[in-house]
């Protein structure tokens, strides 16, 4: 047990893990019942289910962002992809006779796959053939990307009634979001394929030293062909959820600023803009963190005008506490006392 407190106390976690906590025990003051967690129909309700169903989104996001990060880049054009993907999948549905057949939402949901995959590449072109920077080369998207979901939607907002569809942003399925389960999917196959094999050292080499990673043999062109046409995917899946949600294509306010808070998200869970190592399961923690921060403004009251200055205190603090100018300063107070307590135990023998 000693042992487990003292890994997560040198752990980049620390923080996210005690701001969440701080978080939560402020929702639970505020709301007593905050915890609770009903069953109506077989499926739960509850604000926890809230957290984890309206964080999915985020944190699918934030998976492929953690990568593209972890290669010393970044990917701005997500939201983008993700509005054109709802946009592509309404489209198909409004356009077909029969949109609630599953046939149908299968076809629409693998047509917005592959589109927003052709997006992912494009950005890999410009990076890592064109050798444009990451921010210019997914801005050019991030600008485009609204524009081209404005052309599909020819400016309007799509409507669609397809319950098959709709189970993808508020269905259940034994009880447990859809979407819970699609965040968990996408997370575990990350998971498997960088902590599993030798690709998560191939990312964090190209990451460190692009230079000294190719003189290793690792080819860094197709590596980040193949992170941003994952974090390209993997807004796509978010855009699809988040259009369920709310059976509407928007081209102009759906996923609005769902980068920033991928990028936050990252951050938080401890993986360094500057490339390298990076960390999946903070990255969870830090959507977790997003997430429930959104929820704790609307539990306590805070009026929506200071929505973002509170969300950026918030993220601010955690930043803070993750400096490494703060890791030093706690480390040199945990030796001063591990000093004095060996002096007190000198002394009393």
């Amino acid at each position: 047990m000693t042992a487990l407190l003292a890994r997560l106390a040198a752990s980049r976690l620390l923080w996210p893990l005690v701001m969440l906590a701080v978080l939560l025990i402020i929702d639970v003051i505020a709301v007593p019942g905050f915890f609770s967690i009903t069953v109506r129909d077989g499926n739960l309700y509850g604000s926890l289910i809230d957290i984890l169903r309206n964080g999915a989104p985020t944190l699918i996001v934030a998976i492929g962002m953690t990568l593209v990060i972890a290669t010393r880049g970044i990917d701005l054009s997500v939201g983008a992809v993700a509005a054109i993907s709802g946009a592509v999948a309404c489209s198909i549905l409004l356009g077909s006779p029969d949109p609630g057949n599953p046939a149908t939402v299968a076809v629409a949901i693998v047509v917005a796959l592959l589109i927003s995959l052709v997006l992912g590449v494009w950005n890999g072109f410009l990076v890592a053939v064109l050798g444009i920077q990451p921010i210019i080369a997914t801005l050019i998207l991030m600008t485009a990307g609204r524009g081209v979901a404005m052309l599909i939607t020819e400016g309007q907002i799509l409507t669609v009634t397809s319950p098959p569809f709709k189970a993808l942003g508020s269905g259940f399925w034994f009880g447990i979001p859809v979407a819970v389960y699609i965040a968990a999917i996408v997370f575990a196959v990350a998971a498997t394929l960088t902590r599993r094999t030798a690709l998560g050292m191939m990312i964090e080499a190209v990451g460190i030293n692009p230079e000294a990673s190719r003189q290793a043999g690792i080819r860094a062109r197709g590596l980040l062909f193949a992170v941003y046409t994952f974090s390209a995917v993997c807004a796509a899946v978010a855009g699809l959820i988040l259009t369920a949600n709310t059976m509407a294509a928007d081209a102009n306010n759906a996923a609005l600023f769902i980068e920033l808070d991928a990028i936050l998200a990252v951050v938080i869970g401890g993986t360094s803009l500057a490339g390298g190592r990076y960390s999946l399961a903070g990255t969870l923690v830090g959507a977790l963190v997003i997430q429930t921060l959104v929820t704790t403004v609307y539990t306590v009251g805070i009026p929506p005008i200071a929505t973002m200055v509170f969300k950026a205190a918030v993220v601010t603090v955690v930043c803070l506490l993750q400096s490494p100018t703060t890791n030093q300063a706690l480390a040199s107070f945990r030796r001063s006392l591990a000093v004095r307590a060996g002096k007190g135990v000198a002394s009393a023998s």
